[in-house]
């Protein structure tokens, strides 16, 4: 089991920033990659940005592409997303998610891919 615990969120204006935390724990030496997620409510949940663990490999969402950075940190089991410029469609709340296996440009974005999940941290972009 993988235990994930998300933080970070609240309340900014638009063109503001914040910057969400998630820090994983229990079983993480089988991680693949490590996402963050979002879903806004009556849409679907969909991926923001995703990290391979070992190659470092980064997936963006085309509409936050240049404004957020995701990164992570191997010996802490943490992961980080930098969100910049935000606007108020980027309101939603935020999941972070790990797998197992491996991912690719074709997958990565598919929530049914993924082992393990936090339960959110709410991002409210006020305009």
């Amino acid at each position: 089991q993988v235990q994930l615990v998300e933080s970070g969120g609240g309340l900014v204006q638009a063109g503001g920033s914040l910057r969400l935390s998630c820090a994983a724990s229990g079983r993480t030496f089988s991680t693949y990659a490590m996402g963050w997620f979002r879903q806004a409510p009556g849409k679907e949940r969909e991926l923001v940005a995703a990290i391979t663990t070992t190659a470092g490999t980064t997936y963006y969402a085309d509409s936050i592409k240049g404004r957020f950075t995701i990164s992570g940190d191997n010996a802490k089991n943490t992961v980080t997303l930098q969100m910049n410029s935000l606007k108020p469609e980027d309101t939603a709340a935020y999941y972070c998610a790990t797998t197992v296996c491996a991912v690719n440009s074709m997958v990565v974005a598919r929530p049914e891919r993924y082992d393990y999940w936090g339960k959110g941290t709410q991002v409210t972009v006020a305009s």
